[in-house]
């Protein structure tokens, strides 16, 4: 019988943690960034509606988030918003905060990036 020894997973599910924690904490900070509180960024649901209200949407569009596919159009929107809300472009929304958001929040937290008011408002 071929069984795999369970320490084989300690190691991604430390990476897996480490990269978790990290991106809490960028997100954190881009909400500090936009004047709302960080400690938002890890309660679910909670952090999608502070970010709608900085980016300038209305609080209901969470309510778009539930239905399939419209939530990944409702995500790509907001994605753009907030970098225009930041000062980047339509570009930097799509590649840097929808498609590798890994790189983008870390960039609008950490980085230079200063809060211009909400995008859609």
């Amino acid at each position: 019988m071929n069984q795999t020894d369970p320490s084989v997973y300690l190691i991604p599910a430390l990476i897996g943690l480490a990269v978790g924690i990290f991106m809490i904490a960028a997100v954190w900070k881009v909400f500090t960034k936009a004047g709302r509180p960080g400690w938002a960024a890890i309660i679910p649901i909670y952090n999608v509606y502070v970010q709608l209200k900085i980016v300038g949407r209305p609080g209901w569009w969470l309510i778009l988030f539930i239905i399939p596919f419209v939530n990944v159009i409702m995500a790509l929107i907001v994605s753009i918003d907030l970098a225009k809300s930041f000062g980047k472009g339509a570009g930097f929304g799509v590649v840097g905060l929808f498609l590798f958001g890994i790189v983008g929040y870390p960039m609008l937290g950490f980085g230079s990036a200063t809060y211009r008011g909400p995008a859609a408002a």
